[in-house]
C-alpha cells in the first residue's frame, strides 16, 4: 500500500500584521503498521496568508511538500467537511485522489499538541474558546445486502498480540502504531469479527470506505453500526437480549483501551488468514 497523507487546511488562532487569521496547511503521513515508529512520520506545516486562501495555492503547497518529502502521496484524507471542494479541487488538479475522512489519527494528535503548546507560544497568538474539532455521523444506512455477513462475534485480543502483525495473513487492512495513542502491551483489545463466505468481496468493499469505528448504539434501536469517512454509518446488526449485553461490554472494553479496537472479516471460524483487518480508533471527537 502506497503511502497516505492526512491533511488539514484551516485558519489557525494566529493574526497577522493586518489583524487578519492566519491559515495554515498541516501534513502528516498516516502510520501504516503497528510497527511503524511515529518518528518516522512524514510532517509539513505551511502558513497561508487569507488572501491566498484557495485551491491553487493548496495545490501548489501539496506540490512543495511532495518535493520536500521525494514522494507523493497514494491519496490524501481530510476531516473538515467545510474544506471538502477547495481541498478536492486542488488534490484533483494535481492528481491525487482526495476523501473526507475521520480516520486521521496522527494529524489530529499533532494538531491537538500544536493548540496546546505551540500556537500559544507564539507572539501573535490569539486564544480561541474552542480550539476542539467536533464530528458528526449521518443517520445509518442499511450495508448492502450482498455484503452482510452471516456471522459476527465480538473477541478481544492482547495488545502484546499485534506486534507480529506485520506476518499475518491479511489481504485488505490498516493499522497504527499502539502506543500512538498510550496502549500498553498488557492492554486487552475488543473486536468484531465478521464471518462470510463473500469475505473477500466484502472486504474489499470496505476498504474503500475510510473505516473510522464499530460503534453500538443501544437508541432509539439497538444497533451495531459501522462508523466511516467523514460522516458515515452503516447498520451492521440490529440486537437483542444477549447481544445487547456483549456490545455494550464491547464499548466498556473500547473504554479501558482508550478508545483502540477492530474489525476482521474472515470467510469462517475455521480459516487463520483475514480477508480484511482494520485497527481502529475512536477518539472523544470521532
Amino acid at each position: 500500500m502506497g503511502v497516505i497523507w492526512e491533511i488539514d487546511f484551516y485558519s489557525r488562532p494566529l493574526i497577522d500584521e493586518r489583524q487578519k487569521k492566519v491559515w495554515e496547511l498541516l501534513i502528516c503521513e498516516s502510520p501504516s503498521t503497528t510497527e511503524q515508529a511515529t518518528t518516522e512520520l512524514f510532517r509539513y506545516a505551511q502558513y497561508c496568508p487569507s488572501d491566498k486562501v484557495n485551491s491553487l495555492w493548496l495545490g501548489e503547497a501539496l506540490q512543495a511538500a511532495m518535493l520536500t518529502a521525494k514522494q507523493s502521496p497514494q491519496r490524501i484524507r481530510f476531516f473538515r467537511r467545510q474544506m471538502n471542494n477547495m481541498i478536492t479541487k486542488a488534490c484533483k488538479d494535481i492528481g491525487v485522489p482526495a476523501a473526507a475522512s475521520r480516520r486521521s489519527i496522527a494529524l489530529r494528535q499533532w494538531l491537538n499538541e500544536r493548540m496546546e503548546h505551540f500556537y500559544p507560544s507564539l507572539p501573535n497568538y490569539q486564544a480561541v474558546n474552542s480550539a476542539s474539532v467536533q464530528m458528526f455521523s449521518d443517520p445509518p444506512q442499511p450495508l448492502p445486502e450482498a455484503l452482510i455477513g452471516e456471522k459476527w462475534t465480538f473477541v478481544s485480543l492482547a495488545a502484546s498480540q499485534f506486534a507480529d502483525m506485520s506476518e499475518w495473513q491479511v489481504g485488505f487492512g490498516e493499522a497504527f502504531p499502539l502506543d500512538m495513542v498510550g496502549v500498553t502491551p498488557q492492554m486487552e483489545i475488543p473486536g468484531l469479527i465478521l464471518y462470510s463466505p463473500r469475505s473477500v468481496p466484502l472486504a474489499a468493499w470496505m476498504s474503500g470506505l475510510e473505516i473510522v469505528a464499530v460503534r453500538y448504539q443501544p437508541a432509539p434501536k439497538s444497533t451495531l453500526l459501522l462508523e466511516t469517512g467523514a460522516s458515515e454509518s452503516w447498520i451492521v446488526a440490529r440486537l437483542e437480549g444477549t447481544t445487547q449485553q456483549e456490545a455494550a461490554q464491547f464499548e466498556a472494553s473500547k473504554q479501558r483501551s482508550y478508545g483502540v479496537h477492530f474489525i476482521a472479516i474472515q470467510a469462517s471460524p475455521d480459516v487463520e488468514e483475514f480477508a480484511g483487518f482494520w485497527l481502529l480508533y475512536e477518539s472523544n471527537d470521532s
